[in-house]
């Protein structure tokens, strides 16, 4: 990437402060007025080319510095730690709360991460590519690392910080214990491509002082596309280091002082603290000594050698712009990943979950992102990069999503893998102060795709995104059509149905408000409600229903199998309700909410079924039958291996037992393959259920 020199008179007057030299030395060496160096300095007027030879002299540069302005006269000023003094009215924060707004889990920070990556794509003909590294140093490895970084003045500072009692002080205080006894430390570097990077001024508006110098400040280019909304997502990269330590080096999409490379800079989060009798506040900042007299002595930002990006492993191998983020001392505080290679396998994994629909291409839009992640130990590699590919992780739902780019869904399913696809309302409520002449708001026609499941733990759900297609959240659709077939379902609402339009933008809006932080769930959220006017909340009710709705009718159109052989599956569920004749008082029927069913290696059939059940005095005895629908003769009745009550009931004696009052429950059976009178792939399974003879449970 090629760099544009900066004007004359804001590099001049750098180059003066770097020098520690005055603008009346200057004027001295060239025999000419104050007057006349202070416009140049401010931009008002531009010295002649004899003149800048004169210039360059007295800096002690060429004269190629002075025209092309992309470096500076001094290139070396001592990088330090800048620690914020104490408030002067006594305030202390032992801790940056905002970090306590997420869990410091991989899961979260990959999904904040890339997120904020995509939220920042600089070329929209390509995708943002991103790179998760962890790699644990020990020996000299680490000793060099923690000798760039100046780790001695920085542990006065930890230890202080540890003393106390506070939560993060007890944590940190662990951390150092860790990295005394086992002389390791884990960095952990999310790399984007394709990103706008940090651009702007070191104090002003812009995206830099954005991520390193404020806290809740969304800077986002694009913002009406924007996944984020809060600025809280940056939060968890300093969360998930126990440290509390981030270092950063940035390409830039813009110039700034004249140049895009390798900007970097440190920042910490650490409690009040007292330090050889000063006190001091939460945050602090690794990089050179600012000369500005409105900053004089604040640690900013600096143009890093080849050779100090390479010893705080930030090194980054292509000039595409975007940042570099490297988190000192990473940890995964669910406990879920201990070793190296299992928060290797997460981070692929939530990487998975979260962006699969991003990683997409088709004809109508190509894939916006692409990720990988690698490991490392001291410099070798320890587990290759893997290429994250939502094709290996979730089949089902890139082949409807694939379908839906490449224009080649359907209305009505009429084989295993089509991809059917109808739409959903969303109407969007106006925000206050606005007509609300058009009764709910004006209608956004949301994108529903569904297709058969090969994914047993997670069919029947249907997985919700906007924006730049970020997983938001996934619900089971309830009152599932008896014995419909497995599925995955996908829907698209604002700008990830491909579509444009005020109704997509106004769609977009809405539902970004009514997610939390967590960007989690559609609900009730402030900003909803202090935004738009009332109904907002049942608007978003009626959406969820509107997809349920949309569900059922499409699994209620059954699929067609032309293979000429059974289905994987073709269960029939029957319940016989306790509302016979003579009873005391008239009750309803359980009902089905969902079932599911799959032949197992064994031969043996696999179902699972979900009840809803009417409000009951007495409890509910149910006796699940197992039968065999063969292609000719009666339904001979085969036994159950195993009963397992799932969800709000118990098994007693081959009866379900559900309690009084309860109004779902689930359970779970296998049929004994000895009893089969003919293979499962030669029959249909008709699991019967009725009331249990015999008196109360």
């Amino acid at each position: 990437m090629t760099s544009q020199g900066e004007k004359f008179g804001p590099w001049l007057g750098r180059q003066l402060r770097r020098a520690g030299k005055s603008q009346a030395q200057l004027a001295s060496h060239l025999g000419l007025t104050r007057a006349a160096v202070s416009a140049w300095i401010t931009d008002r007027a531009e010295p002649r080319a004899e003149t800048k030879r004169q210039i360059a002299e007295f800096l002690g540069v060429d004269e190629a510095s002075i025209h092309n302005r992309t470096s500076d006269a001094v290139t070396t000023l001592p990088l330090r730690w800048h620690h914020r003094p104490a408030h002067s009215d006594g305030g202390r924060e032992y801790g940056n709360a905002a970090a306590f707004a997420f869990d410091a889990d991989l899961s979260v920070l990959a999904r904040e991460a890339t997120q904020n990556s995509l939220d920042e794509r600089h070329d929209t003909e390509g995708p943002v590519r991103v790179h998760f590294t962890l790699h644990e140093l020990s020996g000299e490895h680490l000793d060099q690392f923690l000798t760039t970084l100046k780790w001695p003045a920085l542990r006065v500072h930890y230890d202080a910080a540890a003393s106390a009692s506070q939560k993060v002080s007890r944590s940190l205080r662990a951390a150092l214990d860790d990295l005394d006894d086992t002389r390791s430390l884990l960095l952990l570097r999310v790399d984007d491509y394709n990103a706008a990077g940090l651009t702007g001024p070191e104090y002003d508006d812009g995206r830099y002082a954005a991520v390193v110098r404020r806290q809740l400040d969304s800077h986002k280019k694009s913002s009406k596309r924007a996944g984020g909304s809060y600025g809280l997502g940056k939060v968890t990269l300093w969360a998930t280091s126990r440290f509390g330590l981030v270092l950063m080096n940035s390409t830039l999409s813009e110039p700034h002082e004249g140049r895009t490379e390798r900007r970097l800079i440190g920042r910490i989060d650490l409690p009040w603290r007292r330090v050889e009798d000063k006190a001091y506040a939460g945050p602090a900042w690794f990089g050179e000594p600012d000369t500005t007299p409105s900053h004089k002595d604040v640690s900013r930002s600096w143009w890093a050698a080849e050779e100090t990006v390479r010893s705080l492993y930030l090194e980054r191998p292509s000039s595409d712009p975007g940042t570099s983020f490297l988190i000192v001392g990473a940890h995964d505080a669910s406990g879920d990943a201990k070793t190296l290679s299992e928060m290797h396998e997460k981070l692929v994994r939530s990487l998975a979950d979260g962006f699969w629909a991003a990683m997409i291409g088709g004809k109508r839009a190509g894939a916006i992102l692409e990720a990988r992640v690698t490991t490392l130990r001291n410099g070798n590699v320890l587990v290759p990069e893997e290429r994250v590919d939502p094709h290996t992780r979730h089949p089902a739902l890139s082949r409807a999503l694939k379908a839906y780019l490449d224009n080649e869904t359907v209305a009505k399913r009429t084989e295993g893998d089509q991809v059917a696809h109808t739409e959903v309302p969303l109407f969007v409520t106006p925000l206050k102060g606005e007509d609300s002449k058009n009764g709910k708001g004006v209608e956004h026609r949301a994108v529903l795709l569904l297709t058969r499941s090969e994914d047993e733990d997670r069919a029947n759900r249907v997985v919700c995104m906007r924006g730049n297609r970020m997983a938001v959240l996934e619900r089971r659709p309830t009152e599932l059509p008896l014995g419909a077939d497995r599925f995955q379902a996908v829907l698209l609402a604002g700008y990830a149905t491909q579509n444009d339009g005020k109704d997509t933008e106004l769609a977009e809006q809405f539902l970004r408000a009514s997610e939390p932080p967590e960007h989690d769930r559609w609900d009730r959220t402030e900003e909803l409600t202090s935004l738009y006017q009332r109904g907002a909340l049942s608007r978003i009710t009626e959406f969820k229903r509107e997809i349920d709705n949309a569900v059922r009718e499409l699994v209620g159109r059954r699929e067609i199998d032309r293979s000429g052989g059974p289905a994987a599956l073709r269960e029939l569920l029957k319940l016989d309700g306790p509302g016979t004749s003579g009873s005391r008082r008239t009750q309803g029927i359980p009902a089905v909410r969902s079932i599911s069913a799959h032949v197992e290696k064994s031969g043996a059939w696999y179902v699972r079924v979900d009840l809803k059940l009417p409000d009951a005095e007495d409890p509910w005895l149910l006796t699940p039958v197992a039968k065999f629908a063969v292609r000719s003769g009666g339904r001979p009745v085969v036994d159950w291996a195993l009963l397992t009550a799932a969800e709000n009931c118990r098994v007693d004696k081959g009866r379900i037992v559900v309690d009084a009052g309860v109004r779902s429950a689930a359970f779970t059976g296998v049929t004994d393959p000895n009893t089969h009178p003919v293979p499962s792939t030669h029959s249909r399974l008709v699991v019967d259920v009725q009331k249990a003879r015999g008196g109360a449970a």
